[in-house]
């Protein structure tokens, strides 16, 4: 149909077209119903029960993880205090046989000592008291000889 060709009742009957179409949008529609009704309210129930276990899982992980880094964290400890208690140990028993040595030593320069004025005694006492008494030697005085022992003693400690 063209546009400028149209009588009155075309326009009309076009126009009584539109209108009717019009009106048909307005209309309910038949429906075409679902064999099983849909129950949106159960499926809301188990999305939030899987949410829910998804969040239970996580918070069991992160728990999980936490104490596995506590047990770590003890271990170290422990690793740590058992390492310092055996540097601890060594450090004392070095001291203690530091000591020991010099024990050592101060009772072998004891002994030298006292073999050696044993061995000056036993030249000196050979001579009779006339010789000793001409060469101006008195008779052995013991304790000269422990002070002079002791001033030695105090002399290599020095």
């Amino acid at each position: 149909m063209n546009p400028n060709n149209t009588t009155f009742a075309d326009r009309q009957a076009a126009s009584a077209a539109a209108k009717k179409a019009l009106l048909e949008k307005f209309k309910p529609k038949p429906t075409v119903q679902a064999e099983e009704p849909i129950d949106h309210e159960k499926e809301r129930r188990e999305r939030i029960e899987q949410i829910r276990e998804q969040r239970a899982k996580e918070r069991e992980e992160k728990r999980r993880a936490k104490a596995e880094a506590e047990a770590r964290a003890a271990e170290e400890r422990i690793e740590a205090e058992k390492a310092e208690e055996a540097a601890r140990l060594e450090a004392e028993q070095k001291s203690d046989a530091e000591k020991r040595a010099e024990r050592k030593e101060r009772k072998k320069a004891m002994k030298e000592a006292a073999r050696q004025k044993k061995m000056e005694r036993q030249q000196g006492g050979g001579r009779s008291s006339a010789a000793a008494a001409s060469t101006g030697d008195t008779a052995y005085d013991a304790r000269k000889a422990h002070e002079q022992y002791i001033r030695e003693l105090e002399r290599k400690r020095a």
